[in-house]
């Protein structure tokens, strides 16, 4: 199979989460009990995902770094890259040109996440022929990219924040690519908004007929965390089913050591390495699991 590399798009000025953002980006904001970026670095994770590229801004750049060093600490390779200006998503792959090489990439944005069994990206990931984007049923579909399927489920066409959507499937921010995608971003011209649009990447995907899109079943949770009352409802939401399993979402040192990204060993002197928290009490509580009876 081929190698799958990926990239978290966690820059942007989150205009619309002010003041909160006036010092902090939106990507390092709390959910619940974890930073932002945990949530889509644990979904690349429990996909199998290890080399895996930042972009953000020179601003918060150091700040991410602080937080997640090289990742070597879970097992994992991270990169960072810092983009001046964002203007739009599909410049990420210009920005990670060299990064992704000869392989295929998978890219999230990093105020998107994702709850639930992730056989549906896997599956993506190990199928890609071209590109696989999702498709996730939602009450507003005006303030996304929107899918129109016909009646066989073939794509007919898809529109970024349309006045009247044709269809009620959203477009999450989660997508793969084959590694064509990068001469297809290299050849886009801005649109009227002045961004390099995803949705034109996927509409040459679309015109080549190597676009696949699966629509995301009722098992799965996906949450826009871009405004403040989104923020809270995702907080609130993972607070909710960690209270109700007495388990963690995105608990990066759990995840690295249950996907055999680092041994007991290794997991035992990261542990050492965490402050006496309640995050550190539930690692403690998975090693117990893991030990010998």
């Amino acid at each position: 199979m081929q190698k799958t590399k990926a990239i978290i798009l966690a820059g942007g000025s989150g205009s619309r989460l002010y003041p909160l953002t006036s010092i902090m980006s939106k990507q390092l904001q709390p959910v619940y009990d974890k930073p932002m970026i945990y949530y889509p670095l644990a979904t690349l994770m429990l996909a199998g995902i290890q080399d895996i590229l930042i972009i953000t801004t020179p601003h918060d750049a150091p700040h991410f770094h602080q937080l997640l060093k090289d990742g070597s600490q879970w097992g994992i390779s991270i990169q960072y890259v810092e983009q001046a200006a964002p203007k739009g998503i599909a410049e990420a792959f210009l920005y990670g040109k060299e990064f992704i090489g000869n392989d295929q990439v998978c890219l999230i944005l990093g105020d998107n996440l994702f709850y639930g069994k992730l056989d549906f990206l896997r599956q993506a990931i190990a199928n890609n022929q071209g590109a696989t984007i999702f498709g996730y049923p939602v009450q507003d579909p005006e303030r996304y990219g929107v899918v129109e399927f016909n009646a066989d489920g073939s794509v007919i066409s898809i529109e970024e924040k349309p006045k009247t959507p044709k269809s009620q499937y959203a477009i999450p921010g989660l997508y793969v690519f084959n590694n064509e995608v990068i001469s297809i971003a290299e050849q886009l011209q801005p649109s009227q908004r002045g961004e390099l649009e995803i949705t034109d990447v996927q509409n040459v995907y679309l015109q080549r007929k190597q676009l696949q899109v699966e629509k995301m079943g009722r098992g799965i949770a996906w949450l826009d965390t871009g405004t403040p009352e989104s923020l809270l409802e995702a907080g609130e939401f993972i607070h909710a089913i960690e209270k109700r399993q007495n388990l963690k979402i995105a608990c990066l040192e759990e995840i690295a050591l249950r996907m055999n990204f680092i041994d007991m060993k290794r997991y035992e002197r990261l542990l050492e390495t965490l402050p006496h928290s309640s995050y550190r009490e539930y690692c403690n509580r998975v090693l117990q699991e893991y030990l010998p009876s």
